[in-house]
């Protein structure tokens, strides 16, 4: 949730820093930090609550020229947004910081050590759990040197290295840690479990981060840590220690992402570049995986046999947020093609529940980061009681893809805006893949397979005629950008939709909506309806198209104004509604895919006439690594 970035090599390191923490924004922060290790030895730290601009004044005018630094983009969960809060935090000694800490994660034992720290005499200068971490690993390095402990030539042999081990052993919680110690110009130490951290690997240089985004365009090459590895990191070389096996040999995998990727390009915001990137996306998370010959769907990474997924006889679908509605889309593809019960599951509740879990079940995350804090501890807890999980997941090397059973990537690249938009759709995609898959295991019959299978190619050409759209969007944008509530109704497999168009609207605008299967507006939500409060409906042709016209008529009976998502050339919708976005002809079950995206533009514009930061909303981050 937060953002780790270090650098060790020869080039200078606060530049660096800085650029890998305005890649890392879209994460969300409320506050931003650096240290940096001088030519004399010594660590200075700049500190800024707010956005990033505040923390690059500050060292704008400092002569910084050190070869090695940190820095963090911070969102709060112990201690107030403040500068004080922010990290690095620093362990302090008697000639001022000896080490500077950068932390993602959660200390839940962090008021015992604490209480420990300061019968000790270390005085905390922050409210958060991080600078327990700090004060702990001075600590056990004063102790280690205290008893005759000597710096060596060889790093993980060090003091330093064995103070952060000996440190981390003793917190309970979740951490990725980066660490930087005084007096020690070429050296990092990172420490992982169950927040993600990678390791750049360059010709004399070295980056670290929390993803991969930072690192593009630096370096060509990766290392993903696992959870309970530390990492000794100088200008020129890289060690793994893990917890139980001690050396570990790096796996190094080419970095395939560009700068390019991480850049808006010739688009406004991140968001619009990746809500207009979703033809191709699209076609990525279909690529290689249909077979004419078979009239079904491939996948390589699900490490299960055929005969074994035969004998699936109930999937759990669960994520969180957005991943929660590309599930409920599943739920209606797989049960309706492969006759398969399905259940979603909030992956937060879904962790504390102790539901009935027959044999012959099957659970498949969906996260697009990876590292969903509640979607891990889901995955885990059910993947204790022995039953297969499998992930559909967006990020290589990510914690939830590495412990599942198998998995299938999504290959939409990397997606930078807050709000999911290609994520969205790519799960979707992969659903109708594992829905045709089990189908055609089950009872499909061949022609239907083909059938299906012409369908999905249609998909991307279909999505770039939605995207033709954006202009009619706009200018119904701005007619109701003042709107103070906004109702998402949508029948079938136009409800999750729904679900996920009111979330895009929440998310950036900040203006409360709600979604809802158009015939339950009646049990309830018709009472919110008013000359004030549009209603969006889902209405394209298909096997609901008359039910939800007589909604329709309902709302405009109530002097509702209706936005209509409907068919084009639908000449009985235009008439009855106030504003009609128009759709191309697809399927039923491939109709949540399209009429996604209007919704997500529709969000994106009034955000923008409402002067909100898109990209980078309040309160919220890319990747929940917490609770």
């Amino acid at each position: 949730m937060c953002g780790i970035v270090g650098y060790v090599g020869f080039r200078r390191a606060t530049g660096l820093i800085l650029e890998g923490l305005r890649r890392l924004e879209y994460r969300g922060y409320d506050s931003s930090g650096l240290a940096v290790l001088d030519e004399d030895g010594t660590i200075d730290v700049f500190k800024a609550a707010g956005r990033l601009a505040r923390l690059e004044a500050l060292v704008r005018d400092e002569p910084l020229d050190g070869s090695i630094a940190i820095g963090h983009t911070r969102w709060a969960t112990h201690g107030a947004p403040t500068d004080a809060n922010a990290h690095p935090h620093v362990g302090l000694g008697t000639a001022g910081p000896t080490l500077a800490v950068a932390h993602n994660g959660v200390v839940e034992n962090f008021r015992a050590l604490k209480t420990r720290l300061e019968a000790e005499g270390y005085v905390f200068q922050s409210e958060t759990d991080t600078e327990v971490i700090a004060h702990l690993i001075d600590s056990c390095l004063s102790k280690a040197l205290a008893a005759g402990s000597r710096v060596t030539d060889e790093p993980v042999d060090s003091p330093f290295v064995r103070a952060v081990r000996e440190a981390v052993a003793q917190v309970r919680g979740t951490y990725g840690l980066l660490v930087l110690f005084r007096g020690q110009p070429d050296l990092l130490v990172a420490a992982r479990c169950g927040s993600p951290l990678v390791v750049g690997v360059g010709d004399g240089e070295h980056f670290i981060a929390s993803d991969a985004s930072p690192l593009a365009g630096h370096a060509d090459r990766i290392v993903y840590l696992a959870d309970h590895e530390v990492a000794v990191i100088t200008a020129s070389s890289l060690r793994i220690i893990h917890r139980d096996s001690g050396s570990v040999e790096p796996s190094v995998l080419p970095l395939e992402l560009s700068a390019s990727d991480v850049s808006t390009g010739d688009y406004a915001h991140f968001m619009l570049k990746e809500i207009h990137e979703q033809p191709e996306s699209i076609r990525a998370a279909m690529r290689g995986r249909l077979s004419r010959d078979d009239a079904t769907a491939v996948f390589g990474g699900l490490n299960l046999t055929p005969r074994k997924l035969q004998r699936v006889n109930r999937i759990v679908l669960t994520g969180c947020g957005t991943s929660w509605h590309a599930a409920l889309v599943g739920e209606y593809l797989i049960e309706e093609f492969a006759r398969l019960p399905v259940e979603v599951e909030y992956a937060s509740e879904l962790r504390y529940r102790n539901p009935p879990i027959d044999e012959g079940t099957l659970l498949f995350a969906i996260t697009q980061s990876g590292e969903t804090a509640d979607t891990l501890a889901a995955l885990r807890e059910i993947k204790r009681k022995g039953h297969p999980t499998l992930a559909i997941c967006n990020t290589v090397g990510s914690s939830i893809a590495t412990e599942a059973d198998g998995g299938i990537y999504l290959h939409a690249g990397p997606e930078i805006g807050v709000a999911s938009t290609k994520a969205f759709t790519s799960q979707c995609v992969v659903l109708a893949l594992l829905a045709l898959y089990f189908g055609r295991l089950r009872h499909m019959s061949f022609e239907q397979g083909q059938r299906y299978i012409e369908a999905l190619e249609q998909l991307p050409d279909l999505v770039s005629r939605a995207l033709e759209a954006d202009g009619e969007i706009r200018r119904i944008a701005a007619k109701y950008q003042e709107a103070s509530t906004f109702l998402y109704l949508g029948r079938q497999y136009n409800f999750p939709v729904a679900l996920e168009g009111a979330l895009k609207l929440k998310e950036i605008s900040y203006i409360h909506a709600e979604g809802y299967p158009a015939a339950e507006m009646k049990h309830g939500p018709i009472a919110l309806v008013d000359a004030a409060t549009p209603s969006v409906f889902l209405i394209p042709q298909g096997a609901v198209y008359d039910k939800v016209i007589l909604n329709v008529e309902e709302v405009k009976a109530r002097k509702g104004p209706v936005i209509a998502v409907s068919s084009m050339g639908d000449e009985r919708v235009r008439e009855l509604v106030d504003d009609v976005i128009e759709l191309p002809e697809a399927p039923d079950f491939l109709q949540p895919i399209v009429a996604a995206i209007p919704l997500q533009l529709l969000a994106y514009h009034i955000a923008v006439l409402r002067g909100c930061d898109v990209d980078k909303p309040r309160n919220l981050a890319k990747s929940v690594t917490v609770e």
